[in-house]
């Protein structure tokens, strides 16, 4: 007998040795006896499985990812490559560094446990804890107890496909406040509504606020599905952000811009370019205030007089008849027809005279209307706002774009914004690149016109708008604002619009402002008012 058992382990032993595969089935499915006969192998179990079965599973499971071993806990499930993978995620995207259990008492097959975790994110570490469960079903194949295995295992909330991930969500929250601390908000002040965002997305973390942690159910396979927060790991810091907003001339902007079913306006101090007000009638993503892109009109007859009394081609008293046509390449005419034979060049700009202005066009080179506005007024430099915003073009083109660039028409191209910068530059002189967050908080540097008005010409120029303001077209809209104004009008045609846009663009003492109302009509009717109600406010 004891010669036999020898024989026996000597065959197991060649039978590995001489085919693994075949060797290992062996040892499962087959064992020798001392008298060199096979037994049957043992039945594979079926039915569910048994209370001892379900406690001992579920009790190996959770040791095993406890101790950090995803591989072995994994093994103790149905589908391995799925917990595999989720148990690893839990450790390195959950960023998971320690977890432990608290196993309940089993319900069938059902096993409930306590979860608690520590998870570090950066600088930021919680304890989480939540509750979860498994269950337990009998492998197919194998008959063994194994782990059912379900995403909600590793937390009940989540879904098929889902995973966890913590991460920042996104820029800190912040507080905006006005120049003088007074809290933005967008339900006082609606127009601001796609601003704060922004503002918060830029300026959150440089303001001195931490963004806040959170673990989230997010479907990889899914890009567009919202991630879910599951855990606060850290609420963040909020910070305060201060702004150059004006919260009287912004509440008076957002009153004005209400009385139209489409307007826009923005107010900006001349002295340094703050910006004052935003405001549209339109409360939508896009910001038609800052990024609006239109003819300006006739406002912009303000930089092509810049230009002109700059070349020594015209001065306020020079006399410039107003035809009702002129021609240069097409043919040009005035708002209603009008005319002055025996108007000067300061009373065209008053009257807002198109003709008259059409008349330089042949005097002056093509890119010269381009220059003027890029070296004295920064049109077309690149703005650094601290908001998306457009920054102004006036294309060198020739013949008729040339003299209808000079009126604000043709493929010249401006926001409230621009123009409200315009007239805040003849009223200080030069160009202060308009901007909402000052620029120490983030080092980002102004753009900077190449030169400042002349002085003469600044002071021609201020006499002008002062003139339309008192006896010309912008009289009606700046009645009562005192002596420091000024003013232009503007109105723009659109092909296929049956009204042109109305534009007024302003300043009083150190607050200039401009406004578009499309197909509004004449800018001093439509515009003017809301220009004129922020001068006011400001």
């Amino acid at each position: 007998m004891h010669k036999g058992a020898k024989v026996a382990i000597g065959v197991v032993a060649a039978a590995m040795a001489g085919a693994a595969g075949l060797g290992a089935y062996n040892v499962v499915n087959a064992v020798t006896d001392t008298s060199g006969s096979r037994a049957e192998a043992a039945p594979v179990k079926t039915g569910p499985p048994t209370d001892t079965e379900v406690d001992r599973t579920a009790r190996d499971f959770l040791a095993a990812w406890e101790s950090g071993d995803a591989h072995k806990a994994a093994a103790l499930t149905d589908n391995v490559e799925a917990a595999t993978t989720a148990l690893t995620g839990y450790r390195e995207t959950a960023h998971v560094e320690k977890v432990s259990f608290k196993q309940g008492a089993a319900t069938g097959t059902k096993v409930p446990f306590s979860v608690t975790a520590e998870v570090v994110h950066g600088k930021q570490r919680d304890t989480w804890t939540y509750a979860s469960s498994l269950g337990v079903v009998r492998g197919r194949s194998t008959g063994q107890a194994l782990v059912d295995w379900q995403p909600t295992v590793v937390h009940p909330q989540l879904g098929r496909g889902e995973s966890l991930t913590t991460e920042v969500s996104g820029a800190p929250q912040i507080t905006a406040v006005d120049r003088d601390g007074a809290t933005l908000d967008a339900k006082d002040y609606p127009s601001l509504a796609s601003v704060l965002p922004e503002l918060r997305k830029r300026y959150g973390v440089k303001a001195g606020g931490e963004p806040a942690v959170e673990v989230r159910a997010v479907d990889p396979a899914s890009p567009g599905k919202a991630p879910r927060t599951l855990y606060v790991v850290s609420k963040g810091k909020p910070a305060q952000l201060r702004t150059t907003i004006d919260a009287a001339a912004q509440r008076a902007a957002e009153s004005a811009v209400d009385r139209q079913a489409d307007a826009s306006v923005v107010a900006v101090k001349p002295s340094t370019g703050e910006i004052l007000a935003i405001a549209n009638s339109k409360k939508t993503e896009f910001n038609a205030a800052l990024m609006g892109q239109t003819p300006p009109g006739s406002t912009m007859k303000i930089i092509t007089s810049a230009m002109l009394l700059e070349q020594g081609k015209a001065t306020p008293d020079k006399p410039v008849p107003c035809p009702k046509y002129a021609t240069y390449g097409m043919r040009f005419h005035n708002v209603e027809e009008s005319e002055n034979p025996g108007a000067t060049f300061a009373q065209d700009f008053a009257a807002s005279c198109n003709t008259a202005f059409i008349s330089f066009a042949g005097e002056v080179p093509d890119g010269a209307l381009t220059a003027e506005a890029k070296d004295v007024f920064g049109l077309g430099l690149e703005w650094k706002t601290g908001l998306p915003s457009y920054d102004g073009s006036v294309p060198a083109d020739p013949d008729s774009g040339k003299a209808a660039a000079m009126i604000g028409q043709g493929r010249v191209q401006m926001s409230p914004l621009n123009m409200a910068s315009v007239a805040a530059t003849v009223r200080a002189g030069s160009f202060h690149q308009p901007y909402i967050v000052a620029p120490s908080l983030d080092d980002r540097g102004l753009a900077r016109a190449s030169r400042a008005l002349p002085a003469t010409v600044a002071q021609q120029l201020r006499s002008m708008m002062r003139l339309t303001a008192v006896s010309g077209t912008g009289r009606r809209a700046m009645s009562g604002l005192g002596d420091d104004i000024g003013a232009k009008t503007g109105s723009a045609e659109i092909d296929g619009r049956p009204k042109p846009n109305g534009w007024f663009a302003a300043y009083r003492g150190d607050v200039a402002a401009a406004a578009v109302v499309p197909q509004g009509g004449h800018g001093g009717d439509s515009a003017g008012p809301i220009v004129a109600a922020v001068l006011r406010a400001g």
